[in-house]
């Protein structure tokens, strides 16, 4: 019986300590070594050393030698046993880090305020959204990836301890100091984002700490200047401000920060501060939520706490305390465990000693509160301490894979709080003329020139609203940005009165978009939105946040953000109207699509190589993947006198991407319709050639260069003087006329009667001897005069009303002299034998020339974002920014070899790679892709398989074509074999 009874003795024993483990976030892996090492550091100090432990000091980087001295002095003298950065750089806090460390007998845990990550406190470190922002998403497994990676920040700069997340439930918005570091206002998305970021960064090793205790969200008042008042009652805050603490304490929340408030309902003495209260600390936080992690008091330089008034028994006399310690015992008497940023540490911890030598603290209590901060030190692995590395610190506190989640946060965050008769996304564009108009007082040109990448929008401004009214009369759609500060979420974020009467005025008479940067409650001031028909709320202003929200309004990206906040009285908690993507070519880094940056940037030492070795003055370059932008570059100059640098706007000469960009997707889109039949006869389609040498001639052997067709006739060289080799007056004038009506050049005039002999030498040419692959212009010549009889529309007019408009494809055009400035055209050549003056903004080939510009298989002008649009229509089946083009099954047949067994590689329009060593690819993609290339340098390609477009503009032949050492050195093939050495997955 008494061997029983000790076994039920030891049995007891053993479910108390498992539950006692069980409760104890402050726990290791290892927990019978961790008490070990505490115990044994405990027992090897002084009285005054396990008092110091309590205390965690302010430290700055940025301040000088003379300064952080006196913190050396206090770990030397009065053995503190942390430290709490703020204001510097990364570099110098290791350094110093490193320092401090070195002169602690035994190592310090470190802190920081890193709500957001590093940059809260420290320059050239990451910023990932505010709450406010994270409380927008609907994904908390996204909000515990960036607690994960805020984590590895601090880990990585020898932080134990992030002060954060902050648990405030913000249902006040004129909170001054809390706002947009809170998740939000309702009590259940606060805690499910609290939970998840807190899992997030403890399961980097950074210990979290949920602030500020018991509730900050509701006050008008800023602790850090005053001591706040929170009038609710007991029920109210058990209910509301308390929840999230219950749920996160649960999941092993490892420490709380305890706020200075006035809370009567909690505390009967009036004006006294949370901080100091013993009911607050341990009577609910410790006792009745169970809490056994550290508890930190808030900054007790706030004013808070540091200008508490003691007040006599007589409720007259007062006493001051702030100076003697006195608020820092108080602190610890009412149950928290770490002093931090005492106004005078050395005085405390005198204090402290007093106290102790006088039983006011009790060894058990000093040991209660030291041991857990051992446990901490310990958890965090201080004790196998290892000095901060320096190498590669700042890479790895900005990495890649930050950017990435920034990304996916913003995309989830941006909140479309209003969207009238589905304004949003925008499709038809060919039907949208749209204007943006800045307000706020920070920039907004990243948003603009990323909507800019979707269709034509002009940036309308003037100093007074009667003049931006007059000029916005010439737009059906405006977007209205209005852009606020992105340093800090303190910032202002207000409207002006100027700004809400223009808003109002402009809504009033046009169809409005505001798109908001900045937190939500800026929505408050608006008094009514009767008149604007569609609101986006992004929260920050951020050049992620404007490239994503840009993306948003294009349909590039779908709508799935939720309002974290009640805004006035037109949009609750919750708010957000959802929509899909519409298959617009979205931009983002390569990670976010399986490709490795790094491996990718290794392009620009291929194009860079071209540049200066003049094989081109300059390159636009860009790489997409499953749908997404990834690259996107220019290199060098218009022209080798380098005095303008290639810009995203310009447009260069995309030669022979015509035919795929221009005659294949009208005709395709005829075959789709069964208007036309690829085994079509050219005399059927075409009476001319009835009974011509080419009427036998199909459509499909026609487009896959297998109908026996002379590679091109120099149509020009028939228009020569036979003896000056320059242009004959009896076919040219040097200004416009009836006769003379076909524009070469703005000095060279045509007959108007020749398009019609081009026609005809074209039917009347011989055939080649023999039945092989042989690529041939000819074919284009054939179908710009089919389909433009068919449509009774040029080529221009046509490509412009069924593809380019929809497309948003703004810069795709022929002529660009008509719709762009000279500035923004890449000349081609310098003429010394048909038109005798630089190319600039006419065609390069002559023979599309000799047709006012507008060939079949030449005259295109397009930058690589517009090529993009149509490479990836393509790509996509047909099926572009909510519209469909082109079947399917369209698109297949013209992407098939039908003569490969032959040795012709080529498909019906489109080029396809190889068949053996040498071709127009690297050799290394998928047999399904597809492109073309033009003389002047240019190319395009596309591979379904890995869903991937390649875009390489070029005007290698200015100043002269010459040689083409852009092929013979295979550049563009090189670099197509650098994108699919960058796929990793």
């Amino acid at each position: 019986m008494r061997h029983l009874s000790l076994i039920l003795l030891f049995l007891c024993a053993q479910i108390t300590f498992a539950q006692e483990l069980t409760n104890n976030p402050l726990l290791s892996e290892d927990p019978i070594q961790q008490q070990k090492w505490v115990d044994s550091v405990y027992n090897s100090m002084s009285i005054k050393e396990r008092i110091g432990q309590l205390y965690m000091v302010q430290v700055m980087s940025k301040n000088s030698d003379q300064v952080n001295n006196a913190v050396i002095d206090l770990i030397k003298d009065e053995h503190i046993g942390g430290v709490i950065y703020s204001n510097g750089g990364p570099y110098r806090q290791a350094q110093l880090n490193n320092k401090l460390q070195a002169v602690s007998k035994i190592p310090l845990l470190v802190g920081m305020d890193a709500e957001w990550g590093l940059s809260m406190r420290l320059d050239s470190t990451y910023a990932f959204p505010w709450n406010m922002t994270l409380g927008a998403i609907s994904d908390n497994e996204l909000v515990e990836q960036t607690g994960r990676q805020i984590g590895e920040h601090c880990k990585r700069l020898g932080v134990h301890f992030n002060f954060a997340p902050v648990v405030d439930i913000n249902t006040n918005p004129k909170n001054p100091i809390i706002g947009n570091r809170s998740f939000g206002e309702d009590r259940d998305n606060v805690t499910d984002k609290g939970l998840a970021f807190m899992k997030g960064m403890q399961s980097a090793g950074v210990l979290a700490n949920a602030k500020h205790f018991p509730g900050h969200g509701d006050t008008e008042d800023d602790s850090h200047k005053t001591l706040p008042t929170v009038s609710f009652s007991e029920q109210r805050i058990d209910s509301i401000e308390l929840y999230p603490y219950r749920q996160l304490i649960k999941q092993g929340l490892s420490s709380v920060m305890v706020a200075h408030l006035n809370i009567p309902s909690l505390e009967s003495r009036r004006g006294f501060p949370s901080s100091l209260s013993k009911h607050i600390v341990t009577d609910i936080l410790k006792e009745e939520l169970g809490f056994n992690g550290l508890i930190f008091t808030d900054a007790l330089t706030m004013k808070g706490a540091a200008d508490y008034v003691e007040k006599g028994v007589d409720g007259l006399t007062t006493k001051t305390l702030s100076k003697g310690g006195e608020i820092d015992l108080m602190a610890f008497l009412a149950g928290n465990d770490v002093m931090l940023m005492s106004e005078d540490p050395k005085r405390g911890i005198a204090k402290f000693v007093e106290a102790y030598n006088e039983g006011i603290i009790t060894e058990e209590r000093l040991s209660h509160s030291v041991k857990k901060i051992l446990m901490a030190k310990y958890k965090v692995g201080l004790n196998n301490y290892s000095p901060v590395g320096m190498y590669n610190l700042g890479s790895d506190l900005n990495r890649i894979k930050d950017d990435v989640l920034y990304e996916n946060l913003m995309e989830n965050a941006i909140t479309v709080v209003k969207n009238e008769k589905a304004l949003l996304p925008f499709r038809d564009l060919q039907t949208k003329k749209i204007a943006y108009v800045e307000l706020g007082d920070a920039s907004g040109s990243i948003f603009f020139n990323e909507l800019k990448k979707y269709t034509k929008v002009h940036h309308v401004k003037a100093d007074k609203l009667d003049g931006v009214i007059s000029k916005l009369q010439n737009y059906n759609t405006v977007v209205i940005g209005f852009h606020k500060s992105n340093d800090n979420p303190w910032k202002d974020y207000k409207f002006s009165q100027q700004e809400l009467a223009w808003l109002y005025e402009i809504a009033r008479t046009n169809t409005v978009v505001l798109d908001v940067f900045a937190r939500p409650y800026a929505l408050n001031q608006l008094r009514s939105i009767e008149n604007i028909n569609a609101i986006v709320m992004s929260y920050q202003n951020s050049s992620i946040a404007q490239e994503k929200s840009a993306q948003l309004i294009f349909g590039a990206i779908g709508a799935k953000g939720k309002l974290p906040v009640s805004t006035g009285a037109f949009f609750p908690v919750g708010t957000g109207e959802s929509y899909n993507a519409l298959m617009s070519l979205s931009y983002g880094l390569p990670e976010r699509v399986g490709m490795d940056s790094e491996k990718l940037s290794r392009i620009d030492s291929i194009a860079n190589y071209a540049v200066n070795n003049r094989m081109t003055p300059g390159i636009q370059l860009l790489v997409a993947r499953r749908g997404k932008v990834i690259y996107n570059k220019n290199f060098g100059y218009h022209t080798y006198s380098k005095k303008n640098k290639v810009d995203f706007d310009d447009v260069y000469d995309v030669a022979s991407l015509t035919k795929i960009l221009a005659t294949l997707p009208i005709l395709m889109e005829l075959e789709g319709q069964g208007s036309v039949s690829l085994d079509a006869k050219l005399g059927d389609l075409l009476p001319e050639f009835k009974d011509s040498n080419k009427k036998n001639i199909t459509l499909r052997k026609m487009l896959s260069h297998y109908a026996q067709l002379r590679p091109w006739v120099p149509f020009y060289y028939a228009t020569l003087d036979s003896v000056t080799k320059k242009p004959d007056p009896k076919y040219y004038r040097s200004k416009r006329s009836k006769e003379f009506n076909i524009e070469v050049t703005n000095s060279l005039f045509l007959r108007s009667d020749y398009k019609d002999s081009i026609q005809e030498i074209v039917k009347e040419s011989d055939l080649l001897s023999r039945l092989r692959y042989r690529y041939s212009d000819l074919p284009y010549y054939i179908l710009k005069n089919y389909l433009e009889s068919f449509y009774d529309k040029s080529l221009h007019e046509i490509t412009q009303d069924r593809y380019y408009k929809s497309l948003g494809a703004n810069y795709t055009t022929y002529n660009p002299r008509e719709v762009f400035s000279l500035k923004d055209i890449v000349p081609s050549e310098v003429d010394n034998y048909y038109r005798y003056k630089k190319v600039h903004g006419y065609v390069h080939d002559m023979g599309a020339a000799m047709q006012g510009g507008i060939g079949g298989h030449a005259g295109i002008f397009s930058n690589a974002n517009d090529v993009a649009k149509i490479m990836q229509m393509y790509l996509q089946k047909g099926f572009y920014g909510g519209k469909r083009y082109l079947k399917a099954e369209t698109i297949d047949k013209f992407n098939t070899c039908y003569y490969c067994e032959r040795d012709n590689r080529r498909g019906i329009g489109f080029d396809k790679p190889q068949l053996g060593d040498e071709g127009p690819t690297c050799g290394c993609l998928s047999m399904k892709s597809f492109g073309h290339s033009g003389f002047t340098g240019t190319y395009a390609w596309a591979d379904p398989d890995e869903e991937l477009v390649y875009v390489f503009l070029a005007n290698r032949t200015y100043p002269e074509a010459g040689k083409n050492l852009l092929l013979r050195e295979n550049i563009r093939t090189e670099i197509q074999r650098l994108i699919y050495e960058a796929i990793i997955e």
